[in-house]
């Protein structure tokens, strides 16, 4: 059984997860891997199904409670609970800080994204090959489905529940997956700004609601926030799934497409700044610079993490 600090370690593994799975870019799988939990990670998820779930929640009943632990603990349960607050926490404090950024420095913050997707990009360019047609076909099907869906669905799709629901099922899947960003796929369904705000005004509507000033805007942000964590859970459990089978089949197609898709993904950023500068009347001219200050700030980042976890043996 570990031990208090081991709790606390793993916790702390769980907010670096978080943070990078916040961030457009920086991959939370990437991290487990980095902070040795990546295997870890993996055989608790793929261990969870229906009747294990049962089995669990059939601890209601005394009687059943021996059989409720022992199904806790072939899922790792405590293992996840422990990695899934770290998790929170982060997403949570992160998106809070994004949102602001989005709000007062659009350009600066996007251009940041871009270098983290750029740089994100080139890394995982090194391990797919291009050396048969169904490679190269599933290479191209991916930069299309990204870089088509980046163009459109910031204005195309909305935020409705159905939407907010598929978004979270692809974006969380996305976190057991290195070198795949969930937040970057949210940024491909125009997504992300809207959960980063929801995300924002719960945390104030939380605050409201503790000192006395009401649950209203709590209550508003319920209905979003609830639909993108079901949404997640079915990701987890199914797309996730899928993906993993996928690479188990045919692993070198299944990664060209996957990293296909963030390099289809780099029209995303630009095309949130183009329709910020539209709206604010500023020229590409003029912002070039803070977007390309900022784009090698993130760029800087991502190969400063591949190389230190190069460095380690997993």
């Amino acid at each position: 059984m570990p031990d208090l600090r081991a709790w606390i370690a793993i916790y702390l593994k769980g907010i670096a997860m978080g943070s990078a799975d916040a961030v457009p870019g920086v991959s939370g799988g990437t991290i487990a891997l980095i902070v040795g939990i990546y295997e870890r990670l993996i055989a608790a998820v793929t261990a969870i199904d229906p009747a294990r779930i049962r089995r669990v929640i059939a601890g209601v009943r005394p009687a059943n409670l021996p059989d409720a632990r022992a199904a806790f603990h072939e899922i790792d349960g405590a293992f996840l609970l422990v990695l899934g607050a770290g998790i929170g926490t982060a997403v949570v404090v992160v998106l809070s800080g994004v949102n602001y950024l989005l709000a007062t420095r659009p350009v600066a913050t996007y251009g940041f994204f871009f270098g983290l997707i750029a740089a994100s990009a080139a890394v995982l360019l090194r391990g797919v090959a291009l050396d048969t047609p169904r490679r190269t076909a599933a290479a191209v099907a991916g930069f299309l489905l990204a870089f088509l869906a980046s163009g459109y669905a910031s204005t195309g799709l909305g935020s409705s529940l159905p939407v907010v629901f598929a978004a979270g099922a692809v974006a969380v899947s996305a976190m057991v997956l290195p070198g795949i960003s969930g937040s970057l796929l949210l940024v491909v369904l125009g997504q992300y700004e809207y959960m980063s705000g929801t995300v924002s005004r719960a945390v104030d509507g939380l605050v409201a609601f503790a000192t006395g000033d009401g649950s209203g805007a709590l209550l508003a942000t319920v209905p979003p926030v609830a639909t993108f964590l079901a949404g997640g859970v079915v990701g987890l459990f199914t797309v996730a799934h899928a993906i993993r089978y996928a690479l188990a089949r045919a692993r070198a197609a299944t990664l060209a497409f996957l990293v296909s898709l963030v390099v289809g993904a780099l029209r995303a950023p630009i095309a949130e700044v183009s329709i910020r500068l539209a709206a604010s009347g500023e020229s590409w001219r003029a912002a070039a610079p803070r977007f390309v200050l900022a784009a090698l700030f993130g760029a800087a980042f991502v190969f400063v993490l591949d190389r230190y976890s190069a460095a380690i043996e997993y």
